[in-house]
């Protein structure tokens, strides 16, 4: 039997490339691979690099939510909770008209709601090289 593999590519939502300002887009789970990175950058110097995660939950769960809040209070990361989409894309809207140029998105949760973030980046003149997705599929 002969089996091919490759990755990791890099593709996904797992890691910052740069110091450019960045912001990271967590719907429901999908903030766990955000959680992960925002820890390791905890340790780290983050840098003159503006880190925003805008955090949507219709539920107002927020798992992580003490953590974030600890790491938040001691870092220049910023974290914003939402729970309407309507908010969400206000947000996104804010740092966009910021930091249009060079900055770097990432996105990560439902896929109708990853597509949904996605156009409406490109559709605004962001450039696709500079938007990483991450969707979770199933219920």
């Amino acid at each position: 039997m002969k089996l091919k593999m490759n990755g990791p590519l890099g593709g996904g939502a797992g890691y910052l490339q740069n110091n450019s300002p960045s912001l990271l887009i967590a719907g429901g789970i999908g903030i766990t691979p955000f959680r992960s990175i925002i820890t390791q950058l905890k340790t780290e110097e983050i840098g003159q690099n503006n880190l925003h995660l805008l955090y949507l939950d219709s539920n107002k769960a927020f798992i992580f939510k003490d953590e974030l809040d600890g790491i938040a209070e001691n870092t220049s990361i910023s974290v914003t909770y939402l729970d309407s989409r309507d908010e969400l894309h206000q947000e996104i809207d804010k740092f966009t008209n910021v930091y249009k140029n060079g900055s770097k998105y990432y996105i990560a949760g439902p896929k109708p709601m990853v597509d949904t973030i996605s156009i409406s980046l490109t559709n605004n003149n962001i450039s696709k090289q500079n938007i990483k997705k991450d969707a979770f599929f199933g219920n």
